[in-house]
């Protein structure tokens, strides 16, 4: 899987959701090895898009393509600063990977020196973590650069997941998640309160 995100601060939101809905309902249906899409606004204004392929050289076919280029013209004109763009050849799904029905995602975007490492601890961990926080069903984490990574959480709705992010880890967990939170370095969040997820 291959996953392209772009994200930016937003001059015009509503200009910007009418460009989504029409690259959804003119665009997405002859993206070669589109596989799906979430994207949403964050509090401070900033949008941000991780769309999934099966491979690279699909998305930069449908990059390619006059009538993408077209639709980007005028979606690029919603934004008030740059928009930066991010490359994940190295993207896995944990749980049910991306879910139509979540009601709130969490990006995490940072560095981290063993994105493998964290990887692992993710897949061994997520099955557990949902066994304890049944709102959580599934997530992405994509790798961009040499360090760089775009992590991205589902779950079923904003209030349960603040409702049970206060709830007690089992001790026998505590190893793997300092060691989680160490791999993950300085964190920036992306709390996105109606998300858009097609799969």
């Amino acid at each position: 899987m291959y996953m392209q995100v772009f994200q930016g601060h937003v001059a015009d939101e509503q200009r910007l959701r009418d460009c989504l809905d029409q690259w959804t309902r003119d665009v997405r249906p002859d993206a070669t090895g589109y596989l799906g899409a979430t994207w949403g606004f964050s509090d401070d204004g900033t949008f941000v898009a991780m769309v999934r392929f099966d491979s690279e050289e699909s998305a930069r076919r449908n990059s390619e393509r006059p009538e993408q280029g077209r639709w980007w013209a005028e979606a690029e004109q919603c934004f008030d600063g740059e928009v930066t763009f991010m490359d994940c050849p190295d993207v896995s799904e944990w749980l049910g990977g991306p879910s139509n029905k979540a009601g709130y995602v969490q990006v995490m975007e940072g560095h981290s020196p063993d994105i493998d490492r964290l990887r692992a601890i993710m897949n061994e961990e997520g099955q557990r973590m949902h066994e304890l926080r049944p709102e959580i069903i599934g997530g992405t984490l994509a790798r961009y650069g040499d360090d760089g990574y775009i992590e991205a959480v589902y779950f079923t709705s904003e209030a349960e997941a603040r409702e049970h992010e206060r709830l007690q880890i089992p001790a026998s967990w505590k190893p793997a998640m300092d060691e989680e939170r160490r791999l993950m370095g300085d964190v920036r969040y992306l709390d996105l309160h109606r998300p858009l997820a097609m799969s």
